[in-house]
């Protein structure tokens, strides 16, 4: 009787060994000394390079106390161990919720290196895959970009044209950084009071997007939990208040003003501008510039700008008098028909190596000369580059 009671005393020791192990394991993560393990994940700062680490300090504190709890778990009876597991099962998903909770939450934006992409749409030999439009929205700087006055209005565009038709192709990581640029931009026009215009129609549009994806869950694809979602669209609803109760600074300035210039530089100015929004905002300031921004030679130039003459001899508006009203002409044509967009800096594509990337990081090109090979590339191009 003695050998086989410790044969069978040894048995149910190594059972709860066992067991044991198999908790902790669920319950913590690998951190294997394999070379091919992906190392460390660093972000750049101000401050320099830092280590992102991959829980937080409260997940990593409760890590910790869930194992020391399993480690010293003793098995009794039956009923006492279908209790403890029980127990141990849902402190194990309610740490799971933390952590989905925490990283959901987390604002980090991927950071590469290269500031370039390689737009592939098919398997090669020597490269396998494809390209897709958040990955090349992960790898391209935008968050730099809207830095630039520049590029402003051409990311703003980018973001609109991505709002209204593929915000279901992002991932989760470029999604992320989609709602952190946006965020960048709002913060950025509620100091400056630059182009809230663009932002407000931006908003809009996502708003009017994402109140469709959401009541029609189930019929298309929504990347990502509903909850976020709807945590998305409650901070863009935010985000629209706050820009409508946005107040401009009165510039105190004692020196040249605007309304000192004379007429004909006036008129000039009005004659440079290709949005006729721009020209009824500018025609709001003084009495002056809206006798200016009525001239009807200035919304003429303005459609012949845009417009074909056969576009909008179709849509002809005349006025009380008999004359044709170009002003009204233009916002009717700007319904039907798409108006030239103006940048002042844009992605360039390289046809001679498929590269996307902007023009003051450049790429490894290998032409003999690169300059004849590269194109300017518009938000709606940049978009139909990744429809495959």
């Amino acid at each position: 009787m003695g050998p086989t009671f410790r044969s069978l005393e040894n048995y149910i020791l190594a059972m709860v060994v066992q067991r044991s192990f198999l908790c902790m394991r669920e319950a913590m993560p690998f951190l294997g000394q394999d070379w091919r393990s992906p190392g460390w994940r660093w972000i750049k700062t101000e401050d320099g390079w830092k280590r992102c680490e991959s829980f937080s300090p409260e997940l990593e504190d409760e890590n910790s106390q869930l194992n020391n709890n399993i480690s010293h778990a003793v098995i009794l009876t039956d009923d006492e161990e279908e209790e403890i597991y029980r127990t141990e099962d849902c402190e194990f998903a309610a740490k799971k919720r933390k952590k989905e909770h925490f990283w959901n939450n987390t604002k980090s934006q991927c950071f590469y290196s290269e500031k370039w992409i390689y737009v592939h749409k098919e398997s090669t030999r020597e490269r396998h895959g494809y390209c897709t439009l958040g990955e090349a929205f992960n790898r391209l700087d935008f968050s730099s970009a809207i830095q630039d006055i520049r590029r402003f209005n051409y990311v703003v565009k980018l973001l609109q044209l991505i709002a209204k038709s593929q915000l279901t192709s992002l991932s989760g990581a470029a999604q992320k950084n989609y709602f952190n640029i946006l965020d960048k931009i709002v913060r950025k026009v509620l100091e400056d009071q630059h182009n809230p215009r663009l932002i407000k129609d931006l908003l809009q549009d996502l708003s009017s997007t994402l109140c469709i994806l959401i009541r029609g869950v189930g019929k298309s694809v929504l990347v990502g939990n509903i909850n976020i979602w709807i945590c998305r669209l409650e901070t863009i609803l935010t985000w629209q208040q706050q820009l409508k109760n946005l107040q401009m600074n009165k510039q105190v300035n004692n020196g040249l003003t605007l309304s000192d210039l004379p007429l004909h530089m006036l008129n000039n100015i009005l004659y440079r501008f290709s949005d006729g929004w721009d020209i009824i905002m500018l025609g709001q300031v003084t009495p002056t510039l809206y006798m200016l921004s009525e001239d009807r030679q200035l919304w003429k130039k303005l459609c012949q700008y845009h417009f074909a003459e056969k576009q909008f001899c179709r849509h002809l508006i005349l006025s009380e008098k008999g004359h044709i009203d170009w002003k009204l002409m233009y916002f009717a044509l700007q319904k039907c028909y798409p108006i030239k967009e103006q940048y002042g800096d844009t992605l360039q594509f390289c046809r001679h190596c498929s590269i996307l990337f902007w023009k003051d990081t450049g790429h490894p090109c290998t032409a003999n000369d690169p300059d004849t090979c590269f194109m300017p590339v518009s938000p709606q191009h940049f978009i139909d580059l990744f429809k495959f």
